[in-house]
């Protein structure tokens, strides 16, 4: 577990602000959201990144049967905010096995959305084709929400990403076959509009997919 910011887009160190930069810096990437060290998942730890996110904090609502909450993860420092968020749950898969499901807000050009699919540039750019018909849709903060599976990821994961409230929104499922949970038009609520909902939220273990480890 990570004690320190890391890049978002590649996980590697970063610089703090200083005598020469007022943003934290990449040596490969430059200019970056620094992504804040994930601590085990807890009503507390979930808490903190809702209160600083200026971006969705999304999660299915309710979860789906037998499925937990199993971690949070943010870019954006005290300054800024949160400009990207990442919800970890996990659960028995739609075929049998335990799946994982990770779920993504960010501004454009965060790039931890594409860090979590395994695929390269920090947006979704030309791996999705949004002139198609859409591959799912979920219904995000009340509103329809059309996702495309995005072209290039790995084998072992599906990933689906979209459009909500202007910002990139993507889902990624472990293993693959665990995609199939997004055919079921999940509900996603923005956790800064749950109130004391948050408060019974199942917690399991944390998740190594939130950590990026796998």
């Amino acid at each position: 577990m990570r004690g320190e910011p890391s890049c978002p887009k590649c996980g590697g160190r970063v610089r703090a602000p200083g005598l020469f930069s007022d943003s934290w810096q990449c040596a490969v990437h430059g200019t970056v959201h620094p992504l804040q060290p994930v601590i085990p998942p807890s009503v507390e730890a979930l808490g903190v990144v809702v209160q600083r996110a200026r971006v969705p904090v999304w999660m299915p609502w309710p979860l789906p049967v037998g499925w937990l909450f199993t971690g949070v993860a943010a870019a954006g420092d005290d300054r800024s905010g949160g400009r990207a968020t990442a919800v970890a749950c996990s659960g028995p898969g739609p075929l049998g096995g335990p799946g994982e499901l990770v779920l993504i807000a960010e501004e454009l050009g965060v790039g931890l959305g594409s860090r979590y699919a395994g695929i390269d540039g920090p947006d979704p750019g030309s791996a999705i084709d949004v002139s198609s018909p859409p591959h799912a849709k979920v219904v995000a903060g009340g509103r329809p929400t059309p996702l495309w599976h995005v072209n290039g990821a790995p084998e072992d994961r599906a990933v689906f990403a979209g459009e909500a409230r202007g910002l990139w929104l993507w889902a990624i499922a472990w293993p693959e076959q665990s995609g199939l949970l997004m055919y079921d038009e999940l509900v996603l609520t923005d956790l800064r509009e749950a109130g004391a909902e948050v408060e019974m939220l199942p917690i399991g273990a944390l998740s190594p997919r939130i950590l990026g480890l796998s």
